[in-house]
């Protein structure tokens, strides 16, 4: 089992405003410190967009390079993504990383809100991803999209229907599938074959429960605990690991729990804890 670090569980998001942002120094020496040897790169501008320094700044800790999450405008048919996806290409080709995980930008600030799309639009994102997926792998990079809350692909049907008329893979993300309705069990079942990567997040039922009827906006459910360290919450790990691995699933699987905090925790102590506990849940299934 290949398992990587994401910058989210050390409170590392692209949001404005999300809460206080740990520097990638102390970030990736402490994925480090818990046995991980490989991180995806975190949000565009976290650590530095010029390739060669990025490159640098990963390497000084001995961390081999996933990928990026990236969001893309790709339901809107004046807007060409393309131009983007390339320059993050470009940085793939010197820094490494072999996986762009594509998150489907509504074009607004933050995940509580997103506006709703025309068949137009559908046709236009599909179209968009289709291209991004041959532009990355005529460079030997991987795009498989990022169901997401707030994003154009949220609701496990719209997942579906990313999958069922284009030819991208899938990030399974455990926590967002099942924040937007999905049965994450049955969802890897029958897209098993379509995974690309998984991003590992457990949950709180009770709280992302209270999403899609409007009773909890993101930010809130994350303030509130919404994703817990792996093995603590309510998500079948043990049963997907399974499922993927009958499936010929030779991936990574990346830890996250989306988390907010409030400033910088004394030596040895914050985000860590969590993210070290979530390492060893996910390695006693392998």
């Amino acid at each position: 089992m290949k398992i990587a670090g994401a910058p989210i569980s050390w409170g590392v998001c692209e949001v404005p405003g999300w809460g206080y942002q740990m520097t990638p120094e102390r970030v990736l020496t402490e994925m480090k410190e818990i046995g991980l040897t490989a991180t995806e790169f975190g949000p565009q501008g976290w650590l530095p967009i010029e390739a060669e320094a990025r490159a640098e700044a990963v390497s000084e800790f001995g961390l081999e390079p996933v990928g990026a999450f990236f969001l893309a405008i790709m339901h809107d048919p004046d807007f060409d993504p393309i131009p983007l996806v390339e320059k993050e290409l470009d940085a793939f080709e010197v820094a490494g990383g072999t996986y762009l995980v594509l998150a489907a930008d509504s074009g607004r600030d933050g995940y509580d809100d997103r506006p709703v799309l025309t068949e137009d639009g559908w046709a236009t994102l599909f179209t968009n991803l289709d291209r991004i997926f041959q532009a990355a792998a005529a460079r030997g990079v991987t795009a498989c999209i990022h169901p997401h809350w707030g994003t154009m692909v949220q609701n496990v049907d719209e997942v579906e229907r990313v999958l069922d008329n284009s030819a991208v893979g899938l990030c399974l993300d455990t926590g967002h599938l099942a924040c937007g309705g999905a049965d994450v069990v049955e969802l890897t079942k029958k897209y098993a074959d379509r995974v690309s990567i998984v991003h590992a997040k457990d949950i709180r039922k009770d709280l992302t429960d209270k999403l899609l009827p409007g009773e909890l906006v993101w930010g809130e459910g994350i303030r509130a605990g919404m994703f817990t360290p792996i093995g603590q919450g309510d998500i079948d790990f043990a049963t997907i690991v399974s499922t993927l691995n009958d499936a010929g699933f030779d991936g990574y699987y990346v830890l996250e729990q989306d988390i907010m905090i409030d400033g910088e925790p004394a030596d040895g102590e914050g985000p860590i804890d969590n993210a070290r506990a979530s390492f060893e849940a996910l390695q006693a299934l392998a």
